[in-house]
């Protein structure tokens, strides 16, 4: 009868743990730090006869979002994107730039998250949009002779992984730029820009 009682108490710790650990790594924290070391976001053409050209750049980031209930959240992000040397193809057709670096710049927004399937759970997708800002540094390869400041809007989704407090977590965004008068002729003068950023991060979650 001991023996019986013994395995029984075991189990039923056995049981007990796991069913604690289950609880406490299944999801979302209230607030989550996330770093993004390493990403991509590729500008598309400046629209037909601007000559405003593709390029694209390393990018990387970090965002702070505070999750309010199990369906949505805000969020806040900051980005830079670090030109790398490559051959700027302008869309008039007619001219090309080798090896050159488009100008380096910094992303900050504000977003929304929506968990569709909730975010209790291990593997959390969701959709988001916001709107902030871009600034974009002087580079004298690409004829951008001052730092320029633009409004931006964002859309895009992706998924977190959770491991405890721990995660992973992969996002898309779609970005829309608002072209000024009087920015340089290398970007965002004629027409509104268009981009796509990819990123890849690791996430940490709290509780206040």
């Amino acid at each position: 009868m001991g023996r019986w009682m013994a395995t029984l108490v075991v189990v039923a710790v056995a049981f007990g743990a796991s069913a604690a650990w289950a609880q406490e790594t299944a999801g979302a924290s209230r607030w989550e730090v996330t770093g993004f070391p390493g990403g991509g976001i590729l500008f598309t053409e400046g629209g037909s006869g601007t000559g405003e050209p593709d390029f694209g750049n390393y990018a990387l980031g970090g965002s702070l979002t505070y999750n309010w209930n199990q369906y949505w959240g805000i969020e806040g992000e900051f980005g830079a994107g670090l030109g790398i040397d490559q051959r700027l193809q302008f869309n008039d057709g007619r001219r090309s730039i080798g090896d050159v670096s488009p100008p380096d710049m910094i992303a900050y927004n504000a977003n929304a998250l929506y968990y569709p399937l909730k975010n209790d759970r291990r593997f959390v997708p969701y959709v988001t949009g916001g709107i902030g800002g871009l600034t974009m540094f002087d580079s004298d390869e690409v004829g951008f002779n001052d730092d320029e400041t633009f409004f931006t809007g964002n859309a895009g989704g992706g998924v977190k992984w959770y491991f405890g407090r721990w995660g992973v977590r992969g996002d898309y965004r779609f970005i829309a730029i608002s072209s000024k008068d009087d920015a340089p002729a290398f970007f965002g003068r004629a027409d509104t820009r268009y981009g796509h950023r990819v990123y890849g991060g690791l996430l940490f979650g709290f509780d206040f």
